[in-house]
């Protein structure tokens, strides 16, 4: 097991490497005054502090897999720096204090927003998150190869790298994504605020109300599996019991974004989730509608998404054969109101007690401290690097939607109490169990299906 015992041999000298100072920003930001560089008295631990004696959930312990690859090498400067071929920014903590190292613009607000949710995560705990020091690529593929790093005669361990999203074939760590901040640019309200107004219009219209069709709208440019999905919309010759929607974002945005509230989305009993060219954001959405989640099956995961199963969160979709799988599923919900009400429910369950903006910062939290565990050198700033705060963020920034995230996720004052206790890593007869059931039921539905469609031929 790797401690923070840093290392000479990272090339990390004792004399202080000049570096330019980040000039004093202060502005009012709504009622609160915001400056930077922070305080002492901003970046050390509350006086206040009380530790918590709740467990978090259990997709924490997904925590322990991810990180395991650097269990025993420890992860180096060299390790890092490796990732930087597509990483977009590098993120530094030195004494409570975050530094920032930008390689390349992300696309639209995912940098800003994910510098921002860190930013908040320090003020909630400040002075508890140890000097670190990682990359971050804000693009949706995986990028770290298991197969280059992970062979019997391999001998260089895999570059760190944080990412959205990971498979079973890349190495990439999972963080928690920008939209939890807010999505600007196509109008989607940070996490808290939708989550709520979701929730109020899920008990405007009861399950036995809504539409009896499974429901999808989106982004067709994103993915093949995607444009197979919309095959099986309904037509004059056949409905396949699906009502497909293409998303026009451009069109959207010239119209108000009127018809693409999400919160307003959960009128139908089943909802599809397809991924894109990765995992895809929209899926906490569709999991909180109250509805049956038709969850094509995926490729990618989250940080969050290994903590929910099937028929007990969703319902799985064949990728190969979408179209009569959903018909199946949307049939055998229709019959059987009471089982689909009720995994209807339980996801959406999971999503409000499971994924509270609570958890995910201590989600970050935890971790953020075990990668720092990991390594095997002292983070220094780099030269390159300018402090960043709250106030860098928000005093320049103009007026829009962007900002207005900024102000409502703002974290006003430290956490009374300090984060949830991490749940123990799996041992190896739980998580063989955990994997087990999760591919009896999925063989469990595909048998049903089977056999009905059999039934049709005859």
């Amino acid at each position: 097991m790797i401690t923070n015992s840093f290392s000479k041999k990272e090339g990390v000298t004792s004399k202080a490497t000049k570096r330019t100072k980040t000039p004093p920003v202060s502005c009012l930001f709504g009622n609160l005054t915001l400056t930077c560089p922070l305080s002492s008295s901003e970046t050390s631990i509350s006086s206040t502090y009380k530790s918590s004696t709740e467990v978090c959930p259990e997709y924490f312990r997904w925590i322990h897999e991810d990180l395991s690859p650097w269990r025993k090498t420890g992860i180096s400067n060299d390790m890092i720096m490796r990732a930087r071929r597509t990483a977009n920014f590098r993120l530094v903590i030195v004494d409570g204090k975050a530094y920032l190292e930008t390689y390349g613009k992300a696309y639209q607000s995912r940098d800003t927003l994910n510098l921002w949710g860190i930013l908040q995560l320090m003020k909630r705990y400040p002075g508890r998150l140890p000097n670190l020091d990682l990359l971050f690529d804000c693009n949706d593929p995986p990028v770290i190869e298991s197969s280059l790093y992970m062979q019997p005669n391999s001998t260089v361990p895999p570059p760190a790298l944080f990412s959205y999203c990971s498979d079973d074939s890349h190495l990439d760590i999972v963080f928690p994504d920008w939209s939890f901040w807010g999505w600007p640019e196509i109008n989607i309200k940070p996490w808290n605020t939708l989550l709520e107004e979701m929730k109020e219009e899920n008990m405007k219209l009861k399950w036995t109300e809504r539409e009896p069709y499974a429901y999808w709208k989106g982004n067709t440019d994103v993915g093949y599996s995607r444009k197979d999905l919309i095959k099986c919309n309904v037509s004059d010759k056949q409905d396949w019991g699906a009502r497909l929607y293409e998303q026009d974002w451009g069109s959207e945005s010239q119209n108000g974004f009127q018809k693409s509230n999400l919160a307003n989305q959960c009128t139908h009993r089943y909802k599809v989730y397809i991924e894109g060219w990765a995992w895809s954001v929209s899926q906490k959405y569709i999991l909180a509608c109250d509805s049956l989640t038709l969850l094509v099956k995926p490729r990618f995961y989250d940080f969050f998404t290994r903590g929910i199963m099937p028929l007990k969160h969703y319902w799985p979709i064949k990728i190969n054969d979408m179209c009569r799988s959903i018909k199946f599923a949307v049939g055998w919900g229709n019959k059987h109101e009471q089982k689909v009400q009720e995994i209807g429910k339980a996801s959406s369950d999971f999503i409000r007690e499971n994924l509270k903006m609570e958890y995910i910062y201590d989600y970050m939290f935890h971790l953020l401290n075990d990668y720092a565990k990991l390594l095997t050198y002292k983070p220094t700033i780099p030269p390159n690097a300018i402090e960043f705060c709250s106030a860098t963020m928000a005093c320049p920034h103009p007026d829009g939607l962007e900002k207005t995230y900024m102000m409502e996720t703002m974290v006003r004052h430290p956490s009374d109490t300090g984060p949830c206790t991490m749940p123990p890593p799996f041992d190896p007869p739980s998580f063989h169990t955990l994997l087990e059931e999760k591919e009896q039921s999925i063989k469990k539905v595909e048998m049903l299906e089977n056999k009905f469609w059999s039934r049709q031929r005859k």
